[in-house]
């Protein structure tokens, strides 16, 4: 069993009517939380601004801007049109009339709570890319039950902020508890091929490197924008007359890269998928269609038939060219 595997726990019964209140106001508007999970990994993604500076990893972020994190995620939360969140009179949401705080941390269970927010409710969220898991929940600021923080100010004072105590970890009512992150797909990949990929001289390059090295696997546009380095990174994807960019290089291969407009979905699912969602691509292999592939899934491009082939597999080149939308 993986951490992704594990069952996270459901409110437990909750004797503050106010706390369910908004409860219930975030899980009939995000059932399952995909939402939220959106808001935090463009969070993360813009906090790492990877076109500007081609990061990818948290740790390579400055500490004032791991200290940002919080008020950025404050600030989408509100942005997030489908959420119905107003701005607090004296915190920083007002939800079904209340007034809520919300707290970030990068460690579990290490949200600062500050005096205003105590005997408040309190959203904390936790986020960790590199575990590639999230949380969110829902708590009382009660005093009795927080220690102070111990974090200690230049001027050697105490910050006067508070932290839950270890024992009263269960006093947090979950809406979604170590779910599932989107994945930082750089961060994860193979040090190997990620190396050979960030080793190519030039953005282009290093696009068509990836493409050319993950197949059948759904990749963020966002990928694309931290390698290609520049404002139209989608240009690095497109045709082009001197086939140097990715689909036509790569064409020439025998591999298709796929995006998320209606016929570039369907020859993915065609092909046995995996099928890229809004602001995905997935790049194939592909070969004509002969007997020796049995009936494995076969897409109809250019009135002929295509399948997905295994690098170890003849191909035929140049492959397809897809419908351009």
């Amino acid at each position: 069993m993986t951490l992704f595997d594990l069952p996270g726990p459901t409110p437990g019964v909750c004797d503050d009517p106010e706390l369910m209140l908004v409860h219930q106001h975030f899980m009939a508007l995000d059932p399952s939380g995909a939402r939220f999970a959106k808001v935090l990994r463009h969070t993360i993604d813009q906090l790492l601004d990877g076109e500007n500076t081609g990061r990818f990893d948290w740790d390579d972020l400055h500490k004032t801007e791991k200290t940002h994190a919080g008020t950025l995620v404050e600030i989408n939360l509100l942005r997030e049109p489908e959420f119905k969140l107003a701005s607090g009179e004296d915190l920083d949401y007002l939800i079904e009339g209340l007034e809520v705080d919300c707290k970030f941390s990068q460690t579990e269970y290490g949200w600062m709570i500050p005096p205003e927010a105590l005997g408040e409710i309190c959203l904390v969220v936790w986020a960790d890319d590199r575990m590639g898991l999230w949380s969110a929940g829902l708590l009382r600021a009660d005093r009795e039950k927080l220690t102070t923080s111990g974090n200690v100010t230049k001027r050697g004072n105490r910050d006067g902020k508070f932290r839950l105590t270890k024992q009263h970890h269960s006093m947090v009512t979950w809406l979604w508890h170590r779910k599932p992150l989107k994945e930082n797909l750089l961060l994860h990949m193979d040090p190997f091929l990620r190396a050979k990929i960030l080793a190519q001289p030039s953005g282009q390059k290093k696009v068509n490197e990836l493409f050319r090295r993950v197949l059948r696997k759904q990749i963020d546009r966002n990928v694309v924008r931290t390698l290609a380095r520049q404002y139209d990174y989608m240009a690095r994807v497109r045709d082009d007359k001197q086939k140097t960019r990715a689909r036509p290089a790569l064409r020439e291969e025998g591999i298709i890269i796929t995006g998320d407009s209606t016929n570039h979905r369907a020859v993915a699912a065609a092909l046995g998928g995996p099928v890229p969602e809004k602001g995905e691509f997935v790049s194939f292999r592909v070969a004509r269609a002969k007997p020796q592939h049995g009936n494995r899934p076969a897409a109809e491009i250019e009135g002929e038939l295509w399948v997905a082939v295994r690098e170890d597999e003849m191909t035929d080149t140049p492959g397809p060219k897809l419908p351009t939308r």
